[in-house]
């Protein structure tokens, strides 16, 4: 299968051609087509496969063929991210790939860290493609100065980050400010189960594309180190001395903690910087820059790492701390071993989170062997569990028991 059969425009394959883009992944063979004919989409594909392009290209083309004449563009694409390095991505993307459509889209990107009067007034100027991240986007929907009346195309990446219970009410307001006749797609690695009813307000008999994860995960080496909490830093210098990693990655719970340990890292002489959401963009940006340079060899970031950060080159990713949940190890791990490269993912865990991890496995569908490095051997005995006291009934109320009252309220408002 090459780009040709895909039935891709000749602007769109030139270009294709010239970026060296020879044959589609699987996810672009399955969904492309499917763009084209106006299908609604729910993709399932594992990070770092090629959703973005999948939904790039067609949709592209869609807009040339499709754009009128006016000279101030009007917002024909929304696509919506969880973080503001996916979004500047992707925007870029679109960019790179409409070279050479007779007229090329004008492309706005909406980001917290950024003066939102200078967003919207960019807005204003004629936007064909806005891509945004979910919070600043809705910022701006509420100042009521954004014209969405022309929209054809609503695209969510990484759409199980944003459709959680807590933003349901934030989609009615977006969907409210759309036309209900659009054509939707939805990307994403995972979908838990509880997505799936919010997911139903948006699509209209959608098409389901699974791309099967084992071949991504087959080309990572997955490992798992048995160390005490206090011991993590030490080990983690020695594995960096023991291989000659050029790009590794580490995740850690908190933002503070990426924070201080580059520093003690740099104290090391090793080259190490933190990523967190806590930096300025303009921070966030040189430091991503500097880490696909290489002048950064080790990134200690928080999970807005785990999503949109287009490297391709990251040999090693760390689980320092585990992840909450089984879908975000997929996301996490799946930073390395990208465009067909092999790479290695290792999770330090210890007596405390020996069970967590055996979740992440379980939901995973995968079983590691344990390993302890000598010199950094894992101490002392498991915790015993304490039996906490059984609930009392009636102390805690409801979910349903609050929605009633809430009810109650404005039913006498």
């Amino acid at each position: 299968m090459t780009f040709d059969n895909l039935e891709l425009s000749r602007e769109i394959l030139q270009i294709l051609e010239e970026k060296k883009f020879k044959n589609p992944t699987p996810v672009q063979t399955s969904v492309i087509p499917l763009v084209l004919s106006g299908k609604d989409v729910i993709a399932q594909a594992q990070t770092g496969s090629g959703k973005s392009a999948s939904f790039v290209l067609p949709i592209l083309q869609l807009w040339s063929q499709t754009r009128d004449n006016a000279k101030k563009g009007k917002i024909k694409v929304l696509v919506l991210t969880p973080t503001r390095e996916l979004t500047l991505q992707i925007a870029s993307t679109f960019n790179e790939f409409s070279k050479y459509l007779d007229k090329t889209p004008q492309v706005v990107s909406l980001i917290g860290g950024e003066k939102i009067g200078e967003q919207l007034f960019e807005i204003q100027k004629g936007c064909d493609i806005l891509v945004a991240t979910s919070g600043r986007f809705l910022d701006v929907l509420r100042k009521k100065q954004m014209n969405l009346s022309h929209l054809n195309y609503l695209i969510l990446d990484e759409a199980d980050k944003m459709l959680n219970l807590d933003f349901s009410e934030e989609l009615d307001l977006i969907l409210e400010s759309i036309p209900s006749k659009r054509q939707n797609l939805l990307f994403s690695a995972t979908y838990p189960e509880k997505m799936l009813s919010i997911i139903s307000k948006i699509v209209t008999n959608p098409v389901e594309v699974k791309i099967q994860e084992t071949q991504t995960v087959e080309t990572i080496n997955q490992r798992v180190i048995e160390v005490n909490r206090e011991n993590r830093g030490p080990l983690l210098r020695h594995i960096l001395k023991q291989n000659k990693w050029k790009l590794v990655l580490v995740f850690m719970a908190n933002k503070r903690a990426t924070d201080n340990i580059a520093e003690k890292f740099r104290k090391h002489d090793i080259k190490a910087a933190s990523f967190n959401a806590d930096l300025e963009q303009d921070v966030r940006n040189d430091t991503l820059r500097a880490f696909k340079e290489a002048k950064v060899n080790v990134l200690f970031a928080t999970d807005i790492a785990a999503r949109g950060l287009d490297i391709d080159n990251i040999d090693c990713v760390i689980n320092y701390d585990l992840p909450r949940s089984p879908a975000d190890y997929i996301h996490r791990i799946g930073r390395t071993a990208r465009a067909g490269k092999s790479g290695t993912a290792i999770s330090f865990i210890d007596h405390e989170t020996q069970a967590h991890f055996k979740l992440i496995e379980k939901r995973s569908e995968i079983v590691l062997p344990r390993e302890t490095i000598e010199g950094f051997e894992l101490q002392g005995a498991a915790p015993k569990k304490v039996k906490g006291p059984a609930p009392v009934k009636g102390k805690v109320k409801s979910k349903k028991d609050k929605l009633r009252e809430k009810n109650k309220l404005s039913s006498k408002d």
